[in-house]
């Protein structure tokens, strides 16, 4: 603060004074007239109600059946909904119907493709529209190929076209050629590598 502030005692608040018992405080202070009061509550009340679209002397308005949703005798949608449905949902809203699908044509292979094939073949992954089987040999394998265009159909026919794009046939597994105590060390070398 600057010095002559400081010595001007006219800005500083004058102390209050003591309030002597039993004097009533509207003798001493000037207070808002009751009715001054009870007027400006009823003029924010007004003013809140009307924020509100309400007018006075307006009979209440009637809500729409848009805005107030009326009970019935049928299920509603905010009734319990059975699980099939709402999985239903779960499944397009998060796009794994496809997978669940390609799913179901892997649990049940023997039911889709015919008897020998389905005895000498298994699917083994499905990933971005191609559904990988493995033959249990390679003659089985070069069947598999060839059956291709017709297994497509067939699976289109199960979970929907446009769902498994393509076939891909594996051979036998067995034994890699890499490990053991015979493998070869500078090369694989000749030998019948099973297609």
């Amino acid at each position: 603060m600057s010095s002559d502030v400081q010595g001007d005692d006219s800005l500083l608040p004058t102390p209050p004074s003591p309030v002597p018992d039993g004097v009533p405080v509207s003798r001493l202070v000037e207070l808002t007239p009751p009715e001054q009061v009870a007027r400006a509550a009823l003029n924010r009340a007004k003013a809140a109600a009307r924020a509100r679209g309400l007018r006075p002397g307006e009979a209440p308005r009637r809500r729409s059946a848009l805005e107030v949703q009326m009970g019935t005798s049928g299920a509603g949608p905010r009734d319990p909904q059975p699980v099939a449905s709402t999985l239903s949902h779960l499944l397009d809203l998060n796009g794994m119907r496809a997978q669940v699908q390609v799913g179901g044509v892997m649990g049940r292979w023997a039911d889709i493709v015919d008897g020998p094939v389905a005895e000498h073949s298994e699917p083994v992954t499905f990933e971005a529209g191609v559904l990988t089987l493995r033959a249990d040999s390679t003659g089985w394998a070069t069947q598999l190929k060839i059956l291709a265009p017709n297994l497509l159909r067939r699976i289109a026919d199960e979970v929907g076209e446009g769902v498994v794009l393509e076939v891909k046939v594996q051979g036998p597994g067995g034994p890699g050629f890499g490990r053991g105590p015979r493998s070869a060390k500078g090369g694989r070398g000749v030998r019948d590598t099973f297609g």
